[in-house]
């Protein structure tokens, strides 16, 4: 059993920025979730009324991969605009492991209202990481490109690993993007209308974001290094609010393609597509003379990758993405009982299921240290999963010996924000995950 990402908790308690990073062992993908926190002081009228808040926060922690880590983090929120921010991350561990990220979220362009455009970059080294490969790879076979790469093997290896995205964010002037892209990042009010009509209600967004991943693992050459292509995703956020949600819910299709590159040498890729579909909905069930909120939270994901089978008889190997940039369960999102990208294979299904409940009982504020900060409210959560990955796409296939995760946790808003814990069990395996931000 890991703990998960306690630096990146302690940078949020005081920070306040939306994006998330996980540090220890399985998981190295850093995502920028967006900057929500805008409030309506920000912007007036158009005119810039507001100032560059800028915090900075050394850390120490210890993790199975990392072993003891020193590093420090900071974040710049109204970065140059109201609704932008930055945010970088650096850390040295005593197993001489690094890791380095940079994000810039959500500028505008002159005349551009309704765009926004971010930035990830990330660059790191780990010299006793944990993974998980496809079965059977080591220097002599082609791993993901095989016949047969469902079964994953884990691993401690030395790796170094590599990304940089740009998203490019059109927001449509439909709903809450009405105002500009902007302004639909401000948190809603309770008198904004929740339908099941885009354009009355929610956010729809388009993204296009170029990407590049590169993941280099010691004895295991022969596995695929790099991916890179474009990524495009459809996105409508309906939910009345993201950090915790009562009615509504999101949609959100993803279509990734890597064009491939055989022109020999170390840049050589097979080209693949990938898709990601997911669906959340949130109900309410009332108050009880404990709790002052109880939301049921439902989820469903389904991927695919279509290029799976086809075959290239040139380079000999099947049109298939890296095992870490395919498709995958596990991980503090995804089958949560489980290590990160654990499952890999061509497609995978996930049902979730969370009773969020608040108590009317709420005495952090009261604690020391907790009350240092705003806490307006915790959450205690209940939580269930079970999804499967498969060869092929097929619904009995994705239904047959399903794994599942039970677990429970405790989440808080804290200076704006939702920092989770919690404890995930599975029949092979326990995880403990601090993190930021809510599963869906």
């Amino acid at each position: 059993m890991n703990i998960k990402s306690l630096c990146k908790s302690a940078l949020f308690i005081f920070a306040a920025a939306t994006s998330q990073l996980t540090l220890a062992g399985e998981t190295r993908e850093a995502v920028a979730a967006g900057h929500e926190t805008l409030t309506s002081q920000a912007v007036k009228g158009g005119r810039k009324d507001y100032d560059a808040d800028f915090v900075a926060v050394p850390f120490v922690f210890s993790t199975e991969t990392l072993s003891t880590t020193v590093g420090g983090a900071g974040v710049i929120k109204h970065a140059g605009q109201p609704q932008a921010s930055v945010f970088g991350i650096g850390l040295y561990s005593s197993n001489e492991s690094w890791i380095t990220y940079l994000g810039l979220n959500n500028y505008q362009l002159p005349h551009m209202e309704q765009w926004l455009f971010s930035g990830e970059f990330s660059r790191a080294s780990y010299k006793e990481g944990i993974y998980f490969v496809p079965e059977g790879a080591n220097r002599a076979s082609r791993g993901a490109n095989s016949a047969d790469a469902i079964a994953t093997n884990r691993v401690i290896t030395v790796g170094d690993e590599f990304y940089a995205k740009l998203h490019l964010k059109y927001v449509l002037p439909w709903g809450k993007g009405a105002k500009g892209a902007a302004r639909s990042l401000m948190p809603s009010l309770a008198t904004d209308p929740v339908t099941w009509n885009p354009r009355e209600s929610g956010v729809t967004s388009v993204q296009l974001t170029p990407f590049i991943q590169t993941q280099e693992l010691l004895g295991y050459e022969s596995l695929p290094t790099k991916a890179q292509g474009l990524k495009l995703k459809f996105d409508w956020d309906n939910r009345d609010n993201g950090k915790n949600s009562t009615k509504g819910g999101r949609t959100s299709l993803t279509l990734s393609r890597d064009f491939g590159a055989n022109g020999g040498g170390s840049d050589e890729r097979q080209s693949w597509t990938t898709w990601e579909f997911e669906q959340s909905a949130f109900l309410s069930m009332g108050e009880s003379d404990w709790f002052s909120q109880q939301i049921l939270a439902l989820n469903v994901y389904l991927a695919d990758t279509p290029t799976w089978n086809d075959y290239d008889s040139g380079s000999q190997a099947y049109q298939r993405p890296p095992s870490f940039a395919g498709i995958s369960l596990g991980g503090f999102d995804h089958l949560r009982g489980y290590s990160s990208k654990q499952f890999y294979g061509r497609s995978a299904l996930l049902y979730s299921a969370e009773y969020r409940v608040q108590p009317r009982w709420q005495p952090l504020q009261s604690l020391p240290v907790f009350n240092l900060y705003d806490i307006p409210w915790w959450q205690w959560v209940v939580f269930a999963e079970t999804g499967q990955v498969a060869d092929e796409f097929s619904a009995s296939e994705l239904h047959e010996d399903m794994k599942w995760t039970l677990g429970v946790g405790a989440r808080f808003e804290v200076e704006n924000v939702i920092v989770r814990t919690e404890f995930a069990y599975a029949e092979e395996s326990t995880q403990f995950w601090i993190m930021v931000n809510q599963p869906f």
